[in-house]
């Protein structure tokens, strides 16, 4: 006989997660390391990346 498998529906809870919360622009913004000069500008930069969807922002120093 076939095995059933049980299919689990999100709960809006689970189906948002992370979701809402950026698209209020309330962004948990961290620092990224990869970048720190910017050539055009020729200044130092700090990147902050939003670790919930990964929108970038910049800020001088």
């Amino acid at each position: 006989m076939a095995t059933i498998l049980p299919f689990k529906k999100p709960t809006p809870q689970q189906k948002n997660a992370g979701k809402t919360l950026c698209h209020n622009e309330f962004h948990k913004w961290q620092v990224a390391t990869e970048k720190r000069f910017d050539v055009k500008q020729g200044q130092l930069v700090t990147v902050l990346r939003c670790a919930r969807c990964g929108k970038e922002k910049t800020r001088l120093l």
